[in-house]
């Protein structure tokens, strides 16, 4: 049997170059017994275990010659790309000798000669020698060598600026990169750089951190795409599939609703790679009414929690807006829930409910009217009528320096947060049903309906309802008999937030009711009448999901993202229950029955606490929903700093020119 020895990397702990982690060592990322060509570990070449200082330090490992080439019988896993994936991290965890003792036994080296060499000419800027072995590596101009080499230029045009090495730059940028035919741009943002003051200023205008820092290092993980990954393993390899493969079963866990976590103390959110992840849905999953609000004496139309997630406004038909506070008792039987404030001057019903970033202020809609109110004290700031029709929407900006309102007049404004106008949109293509504003303040989205022309009285929608000027007498009653009409059609406006313009214009085939954004700004939801809640790519402008089951048709029913990594959609029904999808699949996971007689008008999930949520009622209460593990967290969101949450928003009553408004009772055909 062949005697066992040091890999083809003999390893000198005591040097830093070898004790780099994460992929660049030199004892990382490469392929066996010192030969391009892989093999199984049989007829490996003699070799001993070296110390730290290159001596014999143990005795000499025996290698193990295993039958097969796979990890176990019935296994389609490589068992040399495993083993080398282990000693990858074993490596990069700082266990170098056991790694060492691995390819010993295994027979299967880390890293041939050949990558150990090339990683070292990157990390030490022998540049002509890194160029002749991508070639050696198998890099053919076929399969980006030209690429590769580029970057290697590159790194060494800006070294050689750094170094204020004029004249070598100069050198490098004609002979070098003005032949490899990059884009004109990016050799004229090159060439510009010749102009910098100083190394300081060069460093800042190329977003680049010199040759001191990980520049060379994240050269090397660029130059890597191009060599073959059974050459130079990708880093941390073997933690990438780990973390591909707690991913893959979170998103096949539909109830999930924990944070990703392998190493938080708290069970609930541990991923343990001992056994597959699963959510229990009846601890976890908020299906159970904990409280039952009683403060309104008409249908609640709108509920929306603060951002520290420890008060909730709700507001509606009886023309008040009621400001509530959780009490901090962890014991759901004796947790309190007190009305701070009554919000009562109001002329009309309610229908929008919007706080500020701070929680310090909050914004009610009614009628034509937009009110600001102090939180802390409940006072009225200001009153706000540049509108001259019925406000349907409000949003505050991402970083808090004002909002945005939006009606069915047609007009979207921008308001600074002290209530001055400060811009608008003008007359807008439709009459705003509702907006919202994307986290990455790139975008803003309006729902509504588009105005097309005048046609006779009596004429029908593009989506074949009649139109009425007059609104309902009551909630929920049938639609009353057209005394005018015009021709229209629903759509959906994306607009550039910083320049105003139009970037994309869709019908849509239903009348929409609510429009909420994801927290990573890529995608809308949308309510649409009938039954439809659909799920918009704001990137592709198609929808990528589609929610049914609820009941959708004649009141504004408003939906929200909700739980960790805004996992599901919620949303209210006019059956008056409650639903909750699973985002990404699709699936009806819960219908929640509790309410009384008439819709559940709009949804509002906790965006401190990830397992509770609150919905709002015709039956003139609001009920907390929560999982049966929830209220230990809620004593610790007191003092959190605001982030995110998701706006529940008002109520349409019946129809308002043929299409949907929030039925205040009938005050000039507004809510």
């Amino acid at each position: 049997m062949p005697e066992a020895g040091p890999s083809s990397i003999a390893l000198n702990i005591a040097s830093p170059k070898s004790a780099v982690t994460n992929g660049f060592s030199p004892a990382t990322n490469g392929h066996t017994n010192g030969s391009l060509s892989p093999t199984n570990g049989v007829g490996a070449a003699p070799w001993k275990l070296l110390s730290m200082n290159g001596k014999s330090a143990s005795p000499a490992l025996a290698r193990v010659n295993l039958p097969g080439s796979t990890l176990y019988e019935d296994s389609f896993v490589d068992r040399e790309e495993f083993v080398r994936l282990v000693i990858q991290s074993l490596r990069d965890v700082g266990y170098i000798e056991s790694a060492s003792t691995l390819e010993a036994e295994s027979g299967y080296t880390m890293e041939t000669p050949e990558v150990s060499d090339f990683r070292q000419y990157i990390l030490e800027a022998q540049w002509d020698e890194a160029e002749r072995a991508l070639v050696q590596l198998g890099v053919a101009e076929d399969e980006g060598l030209w690429e590769a080499k580029f970057l290697i230029s590159q790194q060494k045009y800006l070294e050689f600026l750094e170094a204020e090495n004029t004249s070598a730059a100069l050198q490098v940028l004609r002979n070098e990169l003005a032949p490899s035919h990059v884009d004109s741009d990016q050799l004229h943002s090159l060439s510009s750089l010749m102009m910098c003051t100083d190394a300081a200023d060069l460093r800042q205008r190329a977003g680049w951190d010199g040759a001191s820092g990980s520049s060379r290092r994240r050269l090397l993980t660029n130059l890597q795409r191009y060599i073959p990954s059974s050459l130079m393993i990708p880093p941390r390899r073997l933690s990438t599939l780990l973390s591909q493969a707690v991913l893959y079963q979170r998103s096949h866990c539909l109830y999930h609703n924990v944070p990703l976590s392998l190493t938080s103390p708290n069970p609930r959110s541990h991923f343990s790679l001992y056994t597959d992840h699963h959510c229990d849905r009846e601890k976890h999953f908020p299906k159970a009414t904990t409280a039952i609000l009683e403060g309104h004496v008409d249908e609640v139309w709108a509920v929306e929690w603060s951002h520290c997630g420890t008060r909730l406004a709700t507001a509606g038909k009886d023309k008040c807006a009621l400001i509530w506070r959780i009490g901090p008792e962890k014991d759901l039987s004796t947790r309190t829930y007190t009305v701070d404030f009554v919000l009562s001057d109001h002329q009309d019903a309610i229908g929008y409910l919007a706080w500020s970033l701070d929680d310090s202020i909050l914004l009610t809609a009614s009628d034509d009217c937009v009110r600001m109110w102090n939180t802390s004290s409940g006072i009225c700031i200001r009153v706000l009528k540049e509108h001259t029709d019925t406000v349907t929407s409000l949003a505050w900006l991402p970083d808090g320096s004002g909002f945005i309102s939006g009606g069915l007049d047609r007009k979207i404004i921008l308001w600074d947060a002290d209530g001055k106008r400060r811009d608008t949109w003008g007359t807008t293509s439709i009459r705003v049903t509702d907006l919202a504003v994307t986290p990455d303040f790139s975008r803003v989205v309006a729902v509504g309906m588009h105005y097309l022309a005048p046609s006779a009285a009596g004429s029908t929608t593009g989506s074949g309802r009649s139109e009425s000027i007059t609104p309902p007498t009551g909630g929920g009653g049938a639609r009353p008999n057209n005394t005018a009409s015009r021709e229209s059609e629903n759509r959906m406006l994306i607009y550039d937030l910083a320049t105003k313009q139009t970037e994309a214009s869709i019908r849509l085939d239903g009348e929409t009711t609510s429009v909420k954004i994801s927290p990573d700004s890529q995608y809308a939801l949308i309510n649409q009448a009938p039954d439809e809640i659909h799920l918009w790519d704001l990137s592709t402008c198609r929808v990528v999901r589609r929610f049914t089951g609820q009941h959708q048709g004649r009141h504004v029913i408003r939906s929200c993202f909700g739980g960790v990594d805004s996992n599901f959609i919620v949303s209210g029904s006019e059956d008056g229950n409650v639903y909750i999808w699973h985002r990404d699949s699709g699936t009806l996971l819960e219908v929640l029955p509790g309410h009384g007689a008439g819709s559940v008008n709009s949804v509002s999930w906790n965006p401190k606490i990830e397992r509770l949520f609150a919905s709002c009622s015709d039956d003139h209460t609001i009920r907390i929903w929560e999982a049966l593990e929830t209220s230990e967290r809620l004593s610790s969101t007191e003092e959190e700093p605001e982030g995110e949450s998701n706006k529940g928003k008002g109520k349409s009553r019946d129809t308002l020119d043929g299409h949907l408004d929030n039925g205040s009772g009938g005050v000039d055909g507004a809510f």
